[in-house]
């Protein structure tokens, strides 16, 4: 388990974005960064995704449909690779995940293991066992933080439908959260190894 104490989050010092809000700041930080990193921790084992046809086709339970899908999605994860080499930009993601999985992590995972195979995102994955101790009180926020500079608390309804985030550039805020998921990305396995031994044998799941 990882033994580190979870940092704080004060709403106070940070500003509320709704959803167009969050993704338009998002999308134009992101795109300005030259020779850094982001890092994003994701907990939550269900997200109602937006503007996802394979998602769209998973809820209705064609698994092979919504895998083919995904992978149509192959050029646009090696343009951002290639985008990314350019502006010498990394971006990592931890993911979390419970047994047994939930239809919507197995068919994440598909998606992350080919964005890590082609460059677009360095994943790892780290087991809720892994985080016990820092979730005596609560489970771990979704969190991202870009270049060192911004961070998000993302937020979600009870039902996974996104809601916008908290954006905080105060440093103590993003410099202990950046830390914070550094530390569980070093203690993860590497995606592929986790997807061929865990995720590649089972069977389609059942919405």
């Amino acid at each position: 388990m990882l033994d580190l104490n979870v940092p704080t989050i004060d709403p106070k010092l940070g500003e509320r974005l709704v959803s167009k809000d969050y993704k338009r700041d998002f999308r134009e930080l992101d795109a300005a960064i030259h020779d850094g990193t982001s890092w994003k921790l994701e907990r939550r084992q269900y997200f109602e995704e937006q503007n996802s046809p394979s998602r769209d086709v998973l809820t209705r339970g064609d698994w092979q449909e919504a895998l083919r899908l995904l992978g149509e999605r192959r050029e646009s994860w090696l343009a951002n690779a290639a985008e990314d080499r350019r502006r010498r930009y990394t971006f990592h993601r931890v993911r979390v995940v419970e047994y047994p999985f939930t239809p919507y992590v197995q068919w994440e995972m598909h998606s992350l293991v080919q964005e890590d195979e082609l460059g677009s995102s360095r994943v790892r994955i780290v087991t809720a066992e892994q985080v016990a101790d820092a979730e005596t009180a609560q489970k771990l926020p979704e969190m991202v933080v870009l270049g060192g500079q911004t961070l998000y608390n993302v937020i979600y309804s009870d039902s996974g439908v996104p809601m916008g985030s908290i954006r905080f550039t105060d440093q103590q805020h993003v410099h202990s959260w950046e830390q914070y998921i550094r530390s569980l990305f070093e203690i993860g396995e590497d995606i592929a190894t986790y997807f061929a031994r865990e995720i590649a044998p089972l069977p389609a799941p059942v919405p």
